[in-house]
């Protein structure tokens, strides 16, 4: 089993969840404090708009030196998202 919570996750899931942004909700899991649950509203005067969109992410134990994991859970059409709704970008 992994080592308690580093001080930084902590402090970044109470300022989400105490200041949000605007169109994105995010969750942290009850059972995985690493894994989280997001809703992302598209923007307006995008061709996403009127969209919400599912999305999980996770913070590897490397975090912050290697980047969250994001995958949409939501079928989007992107060229950067593949039909697993991995990002194709190559750092997530």
């Amino acid at each position: 089993m992994a080592g308690a919570l580093p001080r930084r996750i902590i402090k970044e899931t109470q300022r989400l969840m105490a200041d949000p942004v605007p169109g994105i909700s995010a969750s942290p899991d009850d059972n995985n404090a690493r894994y989280f649950h997001v809703m992302i509203a598209g923007p307006q005067d995008s061709p996403f708009a009127g969209g919400v969109f599912k999305l999980e992410l996770f913070l590897p134990e490397e975090y912050p030196m290697a980047a969250p994991k994001v995958r949409f859970m939501t079928k989007i059409y992107h060229p950067n998202i593949d039909k697993l709704g991995r990002n194709l970008l190559g750092y997530s």
